[in-house]
């Protein structure tokens, strides 16, 4: 399977007067919810359900929340790991900073092994 592609054409924000390049956007090709997710699992599985599986799922997501909110990386071994990190305009000295120039925060996952060797091998494909 190859991920899809199309081609987008955007200028240097840096250099307004340079020329526009064409760059590579991937294309989804469909989407794998919560709950199919769920129910793919179960089915590789003869002692759990797709119910029970969903429930874990959504324990995940409440827990991998909690831990995210009071500042820790969240380690999901091979899978990868989540962590905060924020975006902020920048004070003349440390004194002058203050928590409103926090403009907000964003969530960074970092795969691993796994998807990184996944992503290394990658086939693609130019959208018709």
């Amino acid at each position: 399977m190859a991920v899809s592609y199309t081609l987008s054409q955007k200028g240097n924000p840096g250099n307004p007067s340079a020329p526009k390049k064409f760059y590579a956007q991937a294309k989804a090709s469909g989407e794998l919810t919560l709950r199919k997710l769920s129910r793919e699992i179960a089915e590789s599985s003869t002692t759990v359900s797709d119910t029970d599986v969903l429930a874990v799922l959504n324990d995940l997501t409440k827990i991998l929340k909690r831990h995210l909110e009071n500042g820790e990386i969240v380690r999901f071994g091979d899978f990868g790991s989540f962590q905060v990190a924020l975006t902020s305009e920048g004070a003349e000295t440390a004194e002058q900073f203050v928590t409103s120039l926090i403009k907000g925060g964003k969530i960074i996952f970092r795969p691993g092994v796994d998807l990184r060797d996944m992503l290394a091998t990658l086939k693609y494909e130019k959208t018709k």
